[in-house]
């Protein structure tokens, strides 16, 4: 590698471990819907900012969820990659902020389908009328779970083969949220396919490693 380039690498592994670069990239996705609400004039944006405020924070909940999944295939592919390695050191931190986003989504969406008013049983109702709603309940409640359980506390409670097990949920809730992003419309299909297809290529690359590692 040229000696630019190992520069180059070498601070991006430092921006990379560092807690406040990863806030900031978390942070910053949440508030990018303020500046086309408050700068825009575009009368569609005008005329409904909660729904641009809606769809972006499930977006968000998704990308955060799939950059979560990426770390370990990531660091299998790739074992001596600072990048890899530095992106797994805030596993934790990402995996909690793709459920805080989708709290967000949800509660945005209570307060723009029902005046925040919903009922639990009109919230279930609904969510058995419309498989795409149902499909974001099993996904908010699997990321609840797994952010509740990423205390250390629980880590010693489940054991550490237990919990692994149980956080291998997330996958689960990858496929759910893909199918409520792509039937529920609120992105384009052609955008699902660029958030979670990589993730499944990943993921496979990773399985034919670990087979190659193991044969």
């Amino acid at each position: 590698m040229l000696p630019g380039k190992k520069l180059i690498v070498a601070f991006l592994e430092k921006l990379l471990r560092s807690k406040a670069v990863i806030w900031t990239l978390i942070v910053l996705p949440g508030l990018w819907p303020l500046w086309p609400i408050f700068g825009s004039h575009n009368p569609s944006v005008l005329a409904d900012p909660l729904k641009l405020v809606l769809h972006h924070l499930g977006f968000t909940a998704c990308l955060l969820l799939v950059a979560v999944l990426s770390f370990s295939p990531l660091r299998v592919l790739f074992p001596k990659w600072g990048v890899a390695l530095a992106l797994n050191r805030h596993r934790r931190l990402v995996g909690v902020s793709a459920c805080v986003y989708g709290v967000l989504h949800f509660l945005t969406h209570l307060v723009y389908e029902n005046g925040g008013g919903a009922t639990l049983s009109k919230i279930l109702t609904t969510a058995l009328q419309k498989p795409f709603q149902l499909a974001g309940l099993i996904t908010l409640a699997i990321l609840i779970v797994l952010a509740v359980t990423s205390l250390p506390v629980f880590v010693r409670w489940l054991g550490g083969k237990n919990w692994k097990k149980l956080h291998r949920l997330a996958y689960v809730a990858a496929a759910f949220a893909a199918y409520h992003q792509a039937t529920g419309r609120k992105i384009f299909p052609q955008q699902v396919l660029w958030i979670f297809v990589p993730l499944a290529v990943l993921e496979l690359l990773r399985v034919i490693r670990q087979f190659q590692r193991t044969a």
